[in-house]
């Protein structure tokens, strides 16, 4: 097992500010709308906050109360917001209506012309930013808000390669937001992929990124982790977890890990009464990164991963709360009251 890492982990992309219809209700079927403030990488900035690592969070908010919200709830969770800007401008916003039974959940972005989208990716200092790091946290989600975010995020990663930061890259990938922009995203996110160390994707994502729609058929999964890694020399790891559902709050989830040495395979959990699914893969995502600064082995870290994520589909909210003796319990099955 190797020694634990030293430095920050720094997580960049843009914070929204969820809006939820009530458990059983439709948007607006009654004026009342629950709010929790969100976003891939602030997702996994708390998680790994929680885990009591050194988090920090980079993106720019809007200069009012919606982004100063924003700021509170990461200082409240621990994750240091020194990289944090402010410009004039509005929030990002993302409208979810909850799945029951049958129906699924459903996600609704307003977030065209936000502060972040809008941002001039020059006014990063990534040398500052990223001075004393050791991971760069991004994902896919940023990019497809619009060309200066996009930017951004690559600037951010060559940054990182370029003074030896190592770089966790989540595929997380929007189809409603590259189709407002009129584009798959596939140039832009395989330029991006070029960049990370550990990537989070799974077979359809690799597909995409490497137009071989061939690869995200059932039965290909092998074949599309060969492709990836042959395409992308830069990339050692490549994480990702796989769902079965029998309802919208009943799940089976599991996970894996590809190497260039081998495969891992993660046990399985039957989840039943899903508390809330947003959040399940950057909690996954959290849960590797916390496992791999700690100087864990692969296997250690995928199965505290996978943990992880299960557990945040017991939390509402964008955020998974979890400390590390909770994720510990969920491993060991621990169901009786804790005291």
């Amino acid at each position: 097992m190797a020694g634990a890492m030293k430095g920050r982990i720094v997580c960049f992309g843009e914070m929204l500010l969820r809006l939820s219809s009530p458990a059983g209700q439709l948007l607006l079927q009654t004026p009342q709308l629950d709010t929790c403030i969100g976003g891939a990488e602030a997702n996994v900035a708390v998680s790994l906050a929680r885990f009591g690592q050194p988090a920090a969070m980079a993106s720019t908010l809007p200069d009012n109360a919606l982004g100063w919200g924003a700021r509170d709830q990461l200082r409240m969770h621990g994750v240091a917001v020194d990289g944090l800007r402010f410009e004039p401008g509005r929030m990002g916003l993302y409208f979810l209506t909850p799945g029951a039974v049958m129906r699924p959940s459903e996600i609704v972005y307003d977030r065209a012309g936000s502060a972040f989208a809008l941002a001039d990716p020059a006014a990063y200092d990534w040398a500052e930013l990223l001075d004393g790091a050791a991971w760069l946290h991004v994902s896919g989600v940023s990019p497809a808000v619009g060309e200066q975010a996009a930017q951004a995020v690559l600037d951010a990663m060559t940054a990182a390669r370029a003074c030896g930061v190592q770089v966790s890259y989540d595929g997380n990938y929007r189809a409603s937001l590259w189709a407002a922009r009129g584009s798959d995203g596939a140039g832009v996110l395989r330029t991006l992929l070029a960049q990370a160390d550990l990537a989070f994707a799974g077979p359809r994502d690799i597909a995409l990124l490497l137009g071989e729609p061939g690869l995200a058929q059932q039965g290909c999964a092998e074949e599309a982790i060969a492709a990836c890694f042959a395409a992308f020399p830069q990339l050692q790891r490549l994480a990702a977890t796989q769902r079965a559902q029998d309802s919208v709050d009943q799940h089976t989830l599991s996970a894996t890990l590809h190497t260039r040495q081998g495969a891992l395979q993660a046990g399985s959990y039957a989840m039943h009464g899903i508390v809330d699914r947003i959040g399940g893969g950057d909690a996954f995502a959290a849960g590797m990164l916390h496992g791999l600064h700690s100087g864990w082995s692969d296997s250690e870290a995928l199965e505290f991963a996978l943990a992880a994520a299960v557990a945040k589909h017991s939390i509402a909210g964008d955020f998974n709360l979890a400390s590390v003796a909770q994720v510990e319990a969920v491993r060991g099955g621990r169901l009786d009251v804790q005291r």
